[in-house]
């Protein structure tokens, strides 16, 4: 690895030293065919730094096991998984590994996915999804658009709209942004952009991460021969007058906010609360409604981007 002064992984002799990070909620089951994947990769981890955001079913047990290097945080709340990421990612980053690589706990990597994308020398790499039967179902952007303004969703092509399956994808294809399940990247790009940012709670938080690195010049590349099996059905249809629409609407405005390219796209996230609540006598009703002006003025006080020496390293 590079050797860092002061490093805690300085004279360690491996050529780079990698992290996982895994944040989970209540899902023990899903989690220990997770580890078992880690357990089986042809080239292990160094260390697995596991956040628990306040579990209550047997996720503790499932966590006392041997055959990894396990560094678990037991939240005292739920911090969300941006939240968790951002501890995780924190802790894998000081204590001086050399790339870090994401994890949810309804993913399995096959046993070579690990080592694939380490072969690849690129500051930023993802593992490309496919689904239990082997469908390829990887949701990641090719085109995320923050110009066009009458564009209501900026994921305009995703990798699984734009091959058919696995074999038609060349060995590796650029993405504009990614999920937090296999994104591996250097230490560098957190020198660079800071640490994921905990304030999203849920949704869009890897979003974020990911325009952040690309605005910080680094091309992120989906690699086709890294495997990770999902392990649900995607199911992206959230009930937006329920809790997680707010954050739904809160962090798809703060992504506009932010970083959109021109005026109108800044302003999209007005038009988009006007159509919901003009709308919401027929569709959505008072709830949804609430959520969107609620999210709205939540996303005002976001608008600010995180960085290197923000609030959030």
């Amino acid at each position: 690895m590079t050797v860092r002064p002061g490093s805690p992984l300085a004279g360690s002799g491996s050529p780079e030293s990698v992290a996982v990070v895994i944040v989970t909620y209540n899902r023990a089951d899903l989690l220990v065919r997770m580890l078992d994947g880690l357990a089986a990769q042809t080239r292990p981890p160094d260390a697995v730094y596991v956040v628990d955001n306040a579990s209550t079913d047997h996720t503790r047990e499932v966590l006392h096991r041997d055959d990894l290097p396990l560094r678990v945080t037991h939240a005292e709340d739920n911090l969300g998984g941006a939240g968790g990421f951002h501890l995780g990612v924190k802790k894998a980053y000081e204590a001086g590994h050399d790339r870090i690589w994401l994890m949810d706990d309804d993913v399995v990597p096959t046993p070579e996915c690990l080592a694939v994308l380490l072969a690849q020398d690129e500051a930023c790499v993802a593992a490309v999804r496919e689904d239990v039967a082997g469908r390829l179902v990887e949701k990641a952007a090719v085109d995320f658009d923050l110009r066009n303004p009458l564009a209501i969703r900026p994921k305009r092509a995703t990798v699984d709209t734009t091959y058919p399956d696995r074999s038609a994808m060349p060995e590796r294809v650029e993405l504009h942004n990614i999920a937090f399940e296999g994104f591996m990247f250097r230490r560098e790009v957190v020198d660079a952009v800071g640490l994921p940012d905990a304030s999203f709670f849920i949704f869009y938080d890897d979003v974020d991460f990911a325009v952040r690195a690309r605005r910080a010049g680094f091309r992120i590349w989906g690699i086709r021969d890294a495997v990770l099996v999902r392990q649900l059905d995607f199911d992206q249809q959230h009930d937006l007058a329920g809790w997680k629409g707010f954050y739904m609407f809160r962090n798809l405005f703060v992504v506009h906010f932010r970083y959109g390219e021109n005026a109108l796209v800044r302003l999209k996230p007005y038009a988009i609360a006007a159509a919901v609540v003009g709308l919401s006598p027929v569709r959505g009703g008072r709830a949804e409604a609430g959520n969107v002006i609620r999210a709205i003025g939540s996303a005002r006080g976001m608008r600010r981007q995180p960085g290197p020496g923000s609030s959030q390293r």
